[in-house]
């Protein structure tokens, strides 16, 4: 068992490695840091251009090895960090074989330097990886930073349908695993006002109480069914748009925002819906997607 952060120097931040050594260390394991270097065509003849690009293949990946081992250096008192590198033509790819290798069962990844401090920011990579991994898959923050040893809460995302009470329980086996407190959260997002109103404001705000009224609930019934103990919070959180609900959320530090997916069955093992991606992408804490 360990945790397998994809690095790579001057491709993402630090985020990556400060999550990916907090994982490890809750959970009690190793950490491996893997950098995926590209793999080049077999176009002949290869001679000096072939190996021109295996010394720089080289040079990339020790070079990201001692940038990820200044950072660790100084947080990953306790923990066991093994550097591996991989030639694959697709960096997801590549980390989904490291993952297999090394027997890993959780897969983290730095956000791209893009976007604004604390946004979750994905490029082509995570998307792939969020869609195909074997394992969980979380995702940092930019600038994200470990200020403390361990993870200390995990949030579960509930979109409160019945087709999504199986993510409640699976997001229950993860805290399990990590050995932290849980907690349940619905969002209720009001749509974009009409302008001119047409039903006027008092009914838009009527539907809103109406539903966070329902969602409460379905959070309750939870407990009545056993798939969550009598001592995991529930609450309902509204507002206008992604960035305002979760704004609005009381987060504590090593808190992380865990999301479930719903099987695909082809060529994809997982499916993430419009609703899940733009949570992900306002999220101001790491996300843990969970296969589905």
């Amino acid at each position: 068992m360990t945790v397998v952060v994809g690095y790579r120097a001057g491709q993402v931040g630090l985020s990556g490695l400060h999550l990916a050594v907090r994982a490890a260390r809750t959970l009690g394991t190793s950490l491996t840091v893997a950098t995926i270097v590209p793999k080049p065509w077999l176009t002949p003849p290869r001679a000096r251009s072939g190996a021109d690009c295996d010394d720089w293949a080289e040079r990339l990946a020790a070079e990201s090895a001692e940038e990820a081992a200044r950072c660790l250096s100084d947080l990953g008192d306790g923990v066991e960090v093994a550097y591996v590198h991989r030639a694959h033509r697709s960096v997801a790819g590549g980390l989904i074989e490291v993952v297999e290798d090394a027997g890993g069962d959780l897969l983290v990844l730095g956000s791209l330097p893009s976007g604004g401090r604390g946004q979750v920011v994905i490029g082509s990579t995570a998307d792939w990886l969020l869609h195909a991994s074997p394992v969980p898959v979380a995702i940092s923050p930019r600038e994200y930073r470990s200020h403390s040893g361990t993870l200390a809460r995990l949030t579960c995302a509930y979109s409160a349908t019945p087709d999504t009470v199986d993510v409640v329980r699976r997001c229950f086996e993860a805290a399990a695993r990590f050995g932290v407190p849980m907690r349940v959260l619905n969002f209720a997002l009001r749509g974009k006002t009409m302008y001119p109103p047409k039903v006027g404001l008092d009914v838009e705000d009527s539907i809103l109480h109406a539903w966070v009224a329902q969602a409460r609930e379905i959070l309750e019934d939870l407990k009545t069914r056993h798939i969550v103990g009598d001592d995991v919070p529930l609450d309902v959180v509204a507002g206008h748009s992604w960035e305002d609900v979760l704004g609005k959320v009381s987060w504590v530090d090593g808190e992380i925002l865990a999301l479930g997916t719903s099987p695909r069955g082809d060529i994809r093992r997982v499916f993430l819906g419009s609703r899940s991606t733009k949570i992900i992408r306002s999220s101001p804490v790491p996300v843990l997607v969970l296969p589905g």
